[in-house]
């Protein structure tokens, strides 16, 4: 299998055709997914052949952007079902990339190892220092599709989602966690100022 083939193919068709108004599901974030499940992968020591698995599964998680943000997951794994043969995936393989695939679609419900540690690097950034950037970068993607009309109504609903939310990794709950609730607990002063 040329997982480094598959991986450049999907990352040169999200330059080329993933929507402009995209300001977080960019080629941007895919490369940020890609180097959070190095990160997570080397601290949790799967193997290399799961990690090369992993990568690929990350480089292809978010292209049904290239069609449309809706049922995106689907979509995505529709491309990786139709492109990872010309890699030399065998239907075993693709089935796994789809699980993982799938299992990012939010609420997250990872169903082993490897899919634990996408959903984790897909959402990595709610327990990073960038976070308040990034997030940034989904309001404004959320405001230009229509979904979010205010920051007030934005930063709402992000207090909703980072109390629903939970790491599956143990880099997840030991390393990001913590950061994660010190950004619910600004957001929370940021709220309850509104009301002022």
């Amino acid at each position: 299998m040329d997982h480094e083939g598959a991986i450049k193919h999907i990352l040169n068709r999200l330059s080329s055709e993933l929507p402009e108004h995209l300001s977080y599901h960019g080629k941007h974030h895919t490369a940020d997914v890609l180097e959070a499940v190095e990160r997570i992968g080397s601290y949790l020591t799967i193997s290399s052949e799961e990690m090369e698995l992993l990568r690929v599964a990350a480089a292809y998680h978010d292209s049904g952007f290239i069609y449309s943000h809706l049922s995106h997951e689907e979509k995505g794994c529709e491309i990786a079902r139709n492109t990872l043969p010309n890699f030399g995936f065998t239907p075993e393989r693709i089935s796994e990339v789809e699980t993982m695939i799938m299992a990012t679609k939010v609420p997250q419900q990872p169903t082993g190892t490897l899919s634990d540690i996408l959903c984790d690097a897909d959402l990595d950034y709610l327990g990073r220092d960038d976070f308040k950037i990034i997030a940034d970068t989904l309001y404004k993607e959320l405001n230009h599709l229509g979904i979010m009309k205010t920051e007030q109504q934005w930063n709402t609903v992000q207090i909703g989602f980072l109390k629903e939310h939970s790491y599956h990794t143990m880099f997840g709950k030991t390393v990001r966690q913590p950061i994660k609730e010190t950004h619910l607990e600004e957001l929370i002063k940021i709220v309850s100022s509104y009301n002022k």
